[in-house]
């Protein structure tokens, strides 16, 4: 089991991830809010830690993930007016829609995924804890937290309280005893469709005591890893911790974990911005190891641009590892050692080096830089167990399903082509050779001329 370690926006530092028991490892990523379909920025924290729990596990811990599904919100009242249906029903369609394309990144799901509104209870009792120990008062139906009652206000994000804007609606103000104040509960509003029931009248909870709340209920108090989008971190992760310490007495998480912004023309995607590219159009153009491939290729901690050349060459990426793949497979020595046969000790190193960064921060892009190094001294000679290597590797970055792919056997009548195209270079017919190669080309086959003799290879 390697020392992991995971940089902590809180202390600012490197921290050593800390299990319960010596093995449990908790993991709470602030999920979607279910307003419309997902771009693929917001992929990018999905593919981050159910990536990172993979690892763990192939290092040995019990890792839990939960991913909750925000769908309760001011946006999403917004979005199914415009749309002309009752909220719950436009929050549980998007919820849907967001279950379909991050499916098909094949990372697998969450071992949870709270939804607010089947939280309610658990978002009250908290909620309760804060007025009854003074960190909380209600005013005209509403709930309140008094920023000014926690001393450490501010510490995740470094800023001065008196700086801070909470960002609530209009129309507010009036209610609080101090601008800084947030909502922990909001009481009914006009054009609002969709109520719980509360000790302080009907409404609904604020955003960041849904967060606290599902955290709680999945993990307990103090779970080792809380992540999600840098842009988190006020006032969402900041209020989280406000709220968790001042009605518990005890931290909400020991290490803080956040992912930059994927970034067009170097401004973050979002859906209010309006430069979105959803994950599903990604998905459909480029397949789903490219786009896990594209969110892997830059560290987790520093933004990633995007294009769609970034998602071309991801894409480019990912061949070269089918090209060698089938390149390995048609070699019984690099398939695996040979029983009594030692692994041959570029590949050992080469996967310790591949571990190794990982466990540094869940530095991929220095893992993918190992596994290429692999791949090329592969190109050039055989390596005794690289296939093997290769099996044990490629899940923790989200590209097992290379090694399942089916199909790339050609067909009969393929095959015949490709036997008619060879007649013809014999016969020094080199016109109707290039015919075929473009004939199998449009079929979706590329012809490669190797020193066995020319084979096909599916393209994709």
């Amino acid at each position: 089991m390697r020392r992991v370690l995971i940089h902590d926006t809180l202390s600012g530092e490197l921290r050593e991830l800390e299990p319960r028991d010596g093995r449990e490892v908790g993991i709470y990523a602030c999920g979607p809010t279910t307003y419309g379909r997902i771009h693929i920025g917001n992929a990018r924290p999905y593919v981050i830690f159910t990536l990172l729990r993979r690892f763990l596990r192939h290092q040995g811990f019990e890792a839990k993930l939960v991913v909750n599904v925000t769908d309760i919100n001011d946006k999403i009242y917004a979005a199914a007016n415009e749309a002309g249906v009752p909220s719950d029903r436009f929050a549980a369609k998007m919820t849907a829609a967001y279950v379909d394309d991050t499916d098909r990144l094949g990372v697998g799901r969450p071992d949870a995924e709270p939804k607010a509104s089947e939280t309610i209870a658990e978002i009250v009792a908290l909620i309760e804890a804060l007025i009854e120990r003074g960190h909380a008062y209600q005013a005209n139906g509403d709930v309140y937290f008094r920023v000014r009652s926690f001393d450490g206000y501010g510490k995740l994000s470094n800023r001065d309280p008196a700086e801070m804007d909470q960002g609530e609606e209009a129309g507010t103000a009036s209610l609080k005893e101090d601008p800084l104040d947030f909502a922990l509960w909001k009481g009914t509003k006009e054009g609002e469709d969709t109520s719980w029931t509360s000790p302080w009248g009907d409404g609904r909870p604020g955003w960041h005591i849904e967060c606290s709340a599902m955290a709680e209920a999945e993990l307990g108090p103090e779970f080792a890893v809380h992540g999600g989008g840098s842009d988190l971190v006020f006032p969402h992760h900041e209020n989280e911790i406000a709220q968790t310490e001042a009605a518990r007495g005890t931290p909400l998480a020991r290490v803080w974990m956040h992912n930059g912004m994927v970034q067009l023309d170097r401004e973050k995607m979002s859906k209010s911005e309006g430069n979105i590219f959803q994950l599903s159009e990604a998905l459909d153009r480029f397949g789903a190891p490219a786009v896990v491939a594209y969110l892997g290729s830059g560290h987790y901690r520093q933004p990633l641009a995007f294009s769609e050349e970034a998602l071309e060459e991801a894409a480019a990426r990912v061949e070269r590892i089918r090209n060698y793949l089938r390149d390995v497979a048609s070699n019984a020595a690099s398939s695996a050692s040979p029983a009594g046969a030692a692994t041959d000790p570029v590949v050992v190193d080469k996967r310790d080096a591949f571990l190794d960064a990982l466990a540094d921060d869940f530095n991929t892009p220095r893992a993918y830089a190992h596994l290429f190094e692999l791949i090329a001294e592969g190109n050039k000679r055989e390596l005794a167990g690289a296939r093997t290597v290769l099996e044990e590797l490629l899940p923790l970055l989200g590209l097992d399903a290379l090694l399942d792919e089916k199909g790339d056997e050609a067909a009969p009548e393929l095959r015949e082509k490709l036997a008619e195209r060879e007649r013809a270079r014999a016969e020094k017919d080199f016109d109707r050779a290039d015919e075929i190669r473009d004939e199998l080309a449009a079929l979706g086959w590329e012809v490669r001329d190797e020193a066995a003799g020319a084979r096909l290879v599916r393209r994709r």
